[in-house]
């Protein structure tokens, strides 16, 4: 074991949140600065949304109807919704990938060594992957305003809608986070990412009415998290198509409320469940 993993961090002076936070913040930096260097990262991050948009809306949008309406421009506006969703929590694999990365790599160790708060490398990671997912919502927004998305609400309801995606998002990196811990190799990390990402995200509201599916399916779909986010959008949006019966289920009701309680709930039960498993990885 080297002399880094067996040190013992001395303890900084100060407030402890306010050291925390201060750890976080040079963390989050320390990440984003290697992110800018490597702006493949960020570029090959945007090209799967925007296959899915072009996909979606130009193959399968002319086949599929929801609501009242079999107009195209009705299921693209419901889309993107779940093409925003999708994004977001898609970057959960690149948040194991990297702390998977950093512990092979042996720089968690070098971490403890310092006089640092030990839940701030993993909570720098996770803010440092919520600017890279603010950047990639930005870019995607763009691309579906040029394939015709608009939205039919205020600028203070669309700008609440994108909060709940990054609450999402942020909320799913602490689930990365935890898988990245767990692995030996960032290939892991990405594998073990993403696999269990598919079914979360294709059986729910995200692609189609989630009215459509079978009866066990469609209870699984409207009390996943994913689910309340992508119906709390489409509210915030105001791209409901015209006849779209909202099912009677408390989450798809009440989706907004719905998507703070779950974006909540899984941040606070995962960051928990990392931090601990960082602490045992690295004693």
């Amino acid at each position: 074991m080297s002399a880094a993993s067996e040190a013992t961090p001395l303890a900084a002076p100060g407030n402890p949140v306010g050291r925390s936070v201060r750890d976080s913040l040079i963390v989050a930096k320390r990440n984003l600065i290697r992110m800018g260097r490597i702006p493949e990262m960020l570029i090959f991050g945007l090209i799967q949304p925007i296959m899915f948009v072009v996909l979606f809306t130009y193959v399968f949008g002319g086949s599929i109807q929801v609501g009242g309406s079999d107009s195209t421009q009705a299921y693209r506006e419901f889309l993107m919704a779940g093409i925003f969703a999708q994004t977001v929590t898609f970057a959960t694999a690149g948040a194991g990938a990297g702390i998977a990365d950093d512990m092979h790599k042996g720089l968690i160790d070098r971490f403890r060594s310092l006089p640092m708060a030990r839940g701030a490398v993993l909570t720098g990671r996770t803010l440092a992957d919520l600017v890279q997912t603010a950047l990639t919502l930005l870019v995607l927004a763009i691309v579906a305003l040029i394939v015709g998305w608009r939205t039919h609400e205020n600028l203070g309801k669309v700008l609440v809608g994108f909060g709940l995606l990054l609450l999402l998002g942020y909320a799913f990196s602490w689930i990365g986070a935890l898988i990245g811990l767990s692995v030996r190799t960032p290939e892991a990390a990405t594998s073990g990412g993403l696999i269990w990402l598919f079914p979360l995200t294709f059986i729910s509201n995200a692609f189609v009415d989630a009215n459509q599916m079978p009866t066990f399916l469609r209870h699984i779909a409207e009390w996943n998290p994913f689910s309340a986010t992508v119906q709390a959008c489409r509210e915030l949006f105001g791209n409901l198509p015209p006849g779209f019966h909202t099912p009677d289920a408390w989450p798809m009701q009440h989706p907004v409320w719905a998507s703070l309680i779950w974006s909540v709930a899984i941040t606070l039960f995962f960051r928990t469940l990392a931090v601990r498993k960082y602490r045992s990885a690295t004693a």
